[in-house]
């Protein structure tokens, strides 16, 4: 059997699998980002909120959620509806500057029989797509190669989305 050496993930999946943590995850990552600016989350507007995958299907995998604990689309206020198509396109947008994908997967997975892993906060995947991601590793040996640290894409989005922010107030 072949290997894929990446000792860099020891902290994360030993940070990651203590305990597991009650409540919605969603609601504990933004309550974390008003305490002390949690590296999850990447973007947040007054409505809404963007986040990184912790258990992303491709680098720079993000959701898009509304702040409040939703899980019933039909439910969303207009203006909820409103902010989070906006954050969602400002996502796609900061991801093709700092990864440059050749596409982008958007869903969002109603009900477990849809996909849904999360039903009680509802939430958009953007996942960046390129030539060639889906190659041998995931086909014959069921593993996703996922290039980059969390907090490394982190950084970059964030820099980015600063960057984007400045121009706007000159």
């Amino acid at each position: 059997m072949d290997k894929l050496w990446a000792p860099w993930r020891a902290p994360y999946i030993l940070k990651n699998f203590k305990k597991k943590p009650r409540g919605c995850i969603f609601c504990n990552a933004l309550k974390a980002y008003q305490k002390n600016k949690s590296c999850q989350v990447v973007e947040v507007t007054k409505l809404s909120a963007s986040l990184l995958n912790i258990y992303p299907y491709n680098n720079g995998h993000i959701m898009v959620l509304p702040r409040r604990h939703v899980g019933d689309f039909q439910k969303l206020k207009r203006a909820e509806l409103t902010d989070l198509m906006e954050l969602l396109q400002k996502t796609q947008k900061t991801l093709a500057r700092v990864l440059k994908p050749d596409g982008f997967n958007v869903g969002l997975n109603l009900e477990r029989e849809a996909g849904a892993g999360i039903r009680e906060h509802l939430h958009f995947h953007v996942v960046p797509r390129w030539n060639g991601d889906t190659n041998f590793m995931p086909v014959c040996a069921r593993t996703k190669v996922i290039s980059q640290s969390l907090e490394t894409l982190h950084k970059a989005l964030c820099d980015d989305i600063q960057k984007r922010n400045r121009r706007k107030r000159i």
